[in-house]
């Protein structure tokens, strides 16, 4: 009889080379989108503020899904904010009912807007529309950065790509005390669910916030989406 062959050595060889360069492409793809092995949730968070604190200005887009029957307040907000501080932009506000586009300058902690039916910029009281100063959401200890670093029990969640980028949501809670600091009507000794989306870059990408944002009814949800980073916009008073 013809003896069966043996078999190969270097098969075997060349089967677990090609396993373990598999294994060490996968873990480079898992790193990649998942962050520095050891960051934790709250690492991540704080490095996001940083970004966020550090560059010279953003492009900014608030909004809500809308207001609960009967409640005047912000609806929407458009613009540049910078670390002068400052912001330019359009707000929609509604009051009574009525829905009003207002173009806003922010800058020297004034608040400059054209109220419906005047062609020229006027000093407004922003509060009286349920609305913030826009320039104070720049603010590195009590604007929207602020957010990040005041946020608790956060966990990662899911990763989805958007086109190139990998984006990573985690999910946490914020004071109502911070909160009130971008809309003042929220409930101060509440606790708001929030959900934080960063990119690839360690940036914010949006923020999301849920809860009594105003008395006597229904949670609202307002986001927040950071369109772009290091904006250099120089805005002054009309």
């Amino acid at each position: 009889m013809t003896p069966a062959p043996r078999p190969r050595r270097t098969s075997r060889v060349l089967l677990l080379a090609a396993t373990a360069a598999l294994a060490t492409v996968l873990t480079a793809c898992t790193s990649d989108d998942g962050g520095p092995d050891g960051e934790t949730p709250d690492d991540v968070l704080a490095a996001a503020k940083t970004e966020l604190d550090e560059t010279s200005g953003v492009q900014i887009e608030l909004s809500t899904p809308g207001l609960p029957s009967g409640v005047s307040g912000l609806l929407k907000a458009e613009g540049v904010g910078t670390h002068q501080p400052a912001f330019e932009g359009d707000i929609t506000v509604s009051m009574a009912g009525v829905n009003a586009d207002v173009p806003v300058i922010a800058v020297d902690n004034k608040v400059y807007a054209i109220l419906p039916f005047t062609r020229d910029y006027d000093e407004i009281d922003p509060s009286a529309y349920q609305a913030p100063d826009p320039a104070a959401l720049m603010s590195t200890t009590n604007g929207l950065s602020d957010l990040l670093g005041k946020a608790t029990g956060v966990e990662e969640g899911d990763q989805v790509r958007d086109g190139s980028a990998v984006l990573t949501s985690y999910t946490g809670s914020v004071p109502g005390s911070v909160v009130s600091t971008i809309i003042p009507s929220a409930q101060q000794d509440a606790s708001f669910a929030a959900e934080f989306t960063i990119d690839d870059d360690g940036r914010l990408v949006e923020a999301t916030m849920t809860g009594p944002f105003y008395p006597a009814t229904d949670e609202v949800t307002y986001s927040v989406r950071f369109v772009e980073y290091d904006v250099e916009q120089e805005i002054t008073a009309p």
